[in-house]
Formats: C-alpha cells, structure tokens, sequence
C-alpha cells in the first residue's frame, strides 16, 4: 500500500493555489517552523526585532555585547540599528535557499525602514537603498503616507524591493500601485533591469478592523456585529479586483490576522499572505477547508449597511474614499505610526538599559 504525505493546511494552500505565505516574523524559530511548512517569504520591524529579543535573547546576547565592545563611540540608535539589521539578515539567511530555488521570485526578508522618517522621503530612500544591500534577498518596508509614496516610487527606481507597509485602504493600495509603475517605469525608461523587481503592497486587514470597532464605539454607530470581521477582506477583495483590472505591477500582501477569515477568504488569489506563527500553527490545525475564495464576493448586505452607516470603511473601501493627503491623519495610519514609533524607541530602551546601562543592583 502507497504512503501519502500528509500536508499541512498552509502547505496544500501553497502547493495547489497561486497564493504565497510569508512568516510575519524573522525569529528563528517560528520562520524555521513557517519555511518547513511552506513559507517563502518573512517580515521584520522595531515591534517584532522586539518580540524576537525578548524569545530568543539567548541567541543574541553574545552579539550584542560584541557589538558594543567593538564600537565604544557607537550611540545607542547606531547600535540598535547595527542588531536589528543582523538579526535581520538572520532571518534573509534562512530564506536565501528560497530565493536562489525561486530565481529571485519568493525568498525575501522584508525589514522595516525607521518609522519616525515616514515625513522625510529622503530619509527613507537612503535608508532603504542602505538595507536593499545588505543581502541579495531584501525587501524593504516604506510607508503608504504622502511623503512614504514619494519614496516608494523613488526607492523603486533606484532598484530597490519595496514592501508598502502602514497601508490600510483602497485609495492607499492604489496610490502605491502607482507609484511602484511610476518607478518601474523610470528605471526602463533608463535601460535599467527590472527583471529581478518584486513589489507588495500591504493590506494591514486585521488593523482596519481595529480601526472600524473603535470608530462604531466612539461613535455610537450601531451595526450587525457579524459583519465587522469582514470589513479587512472587504477593502483587500475590493483592492485585489482593481489590481488585476488596472494589471498594477506590485503584488498585493494581507497582513495583521485577527481570525481565520483573514487566511481562508483570501486562498487562491495571487496575493502574499503575511501570518503569525500562531495562526499558522492554529490554521494548520484547523478543519478549515482549504480551497480557493478571493473570487467569492463579500455578501452585498454587508457591504452595503458597513457603508451606509460607517464613513470610515467608505474611505476605505472606495477608490476615491481619501486624497493622499488625508493619508496621514486616516486614524489607523496614525494609530499604527504611533505603535511603530514607539516599538522603535522601546527596542532602543531595551538595548540601552539591558546592555549598555545594565541596572548596577543586577550587575
């Protein structure tokens, strides 16, 4: 009798449909778990390098300590950039065989540039050129803010992986379309390569959702409580339909789960999805049928009373919901560039206090 090989639910997900899987974390261990079950892809930035320090601090705390004997005259930003890049870099590692087997295609680390520049497009192009040359497997992370856009398309054309990050709408994911062809565009115009070019741009669905609960509770706004889950894969389907329409050159990417309709109502379309090790593990687990959705619609009932009764989802949702300056003080745009922010002065502190001004009571 013939053994069959048993996949994992993300496994069959990969190995059947045009849908990809990145590992929303550069740990060790949770991408080492993501690759075997077919990942090809993960994501870095100041909350996760953070979360990763705090797990696995073992593996990294004979390098830090180097690091710092090495540079006396480093400050503590320069040392906190010099770890996360590395621990980074780690995590590239991992993936370079993905990349190679791929040619290029999958296999990419995506790392975040510094948050608090997202008003300088200078700032973050050269940062971003900067961490686009660390391995041959860089994505990099800029914004879907008014300024983020200038160097997204900038960044682009310099040859640079770009991964929109901090993007939560349908405007936002248009607008970053754009500026990526706008790029690409540039670069070919100039007799440069864009051959080895994979851009994403993120959906952050869960954050959307978040975005929308406060807004009913703050606002008063009553609607059927069931059809709040759907308000992120509402905006990504709307925003996926556009992308294929227009032939929008980046690939779409889902990131921020809150529940499994994030993963299983956007099987089959071919889109990136960004998971956390725990839902891998809960959706590998799962009874979820594995079979493809994206081309299910939202059920139009819950489309229409989100957008009659909620003007935040309708600046979401349609196409001209936002101008790109109203970008900046969409509230799940500043909700997120505060978390952000504040990731990156909290991992600062933790490499400052732990290691560079150890407590003396400890010492």
């Amino acid at each position: 009798m013939l053994e069959t090989t048993y996949l994992s639910p993300l496994h069959k997900m990969v190995g059947t449909t045009g849908t990809d899987f990145w590992n929303d974390s550069c740990s060790v261990e949770e991408l080492t778990y993501a690759i075997e079950h077919g990942a090809v892809g993960a994501t870095s930035n100041p909350t996760i390098v953070g979360q990763v320090l705090a797990k696995e601090r073992h593996l990294w705390e004979d390098r830090i300590l180097q690091i710092i004997g090495d540079h006396p005259r480093w400050t503590d930003e320069d040392i906190m950039w010099k770890v996360f890049e590395e621990i980074g870099l780690k995590g590239a590692e991992l993936l370079l065989p993905v990349f190679e087997q791929t040619h290029g295609r999958s296999g990419r680390l995506s790392i975040q540039t510094n948050p608090a520049n997202y008003r300088d497009p200078e700032r973050m192009v050269e940062q971003a050129i900067h961490f686009a040359g660390l391995a041959p497997n860089m994505q990099v992370k800029l914004p879907a803010t008014s300024q983020g856009l200038i160097a997204i398309e900038e960044a682009t054309y310099r040859g640079v992986n770009i991964n929109a990050t901090v993007s939560f709408t349908v405007p936002q994911a248009i607008a970053v379309g754009e500026a990526v062809d706008r790029g690409l565009a540039r670069r070919e115009a100039d007799g440069l390569t864009t051959d080895d070019m994979t851009p994403v741009t993120t959906l952050m669905v869960g954050r959307i959702e978040d975005w929308i609960r406060v807004v009913t509770g703050r606002d008063g706004i009553t609607v059927n409580p069931t059809y709040l889950p759907w308000v992120g894969i509402a905006v990504f389907k709307r925003a996926y339909e556009i992308y294929r329409h227009r032939g929008y050159r980046a690939r779409l990417l889902a990131a921020a789960y809150r529940h499994h309709l994030h993963w299983s109502e956007l099987i089959g379309g071919d889109v990136v999805l960004t998971i956390p090790a725990a839902w891998q593990r809960r959706f590998n687990a799962s009874a979820v049928e594995v079979r493809e959705r994206m081309d299910d619609p939202v059920d139009p009932d819950i489309i229409t009373e989100l957008h009659n009764r909620i003007p935040d989802f309708r600046a979401a949702y349609d196409e001209d919901g936002l101008t790109v300056e109203e970008f900046d003080s969409y509230g799940a745009t500043v909700r997120t560039l505060r978390g952000f922010i504040a990731s990156y002065h909290e991992l600062i502190r933790v490499i400052r206090e732990e290691h560079l001004l150890p407590d003396p009571d400890l010492a």
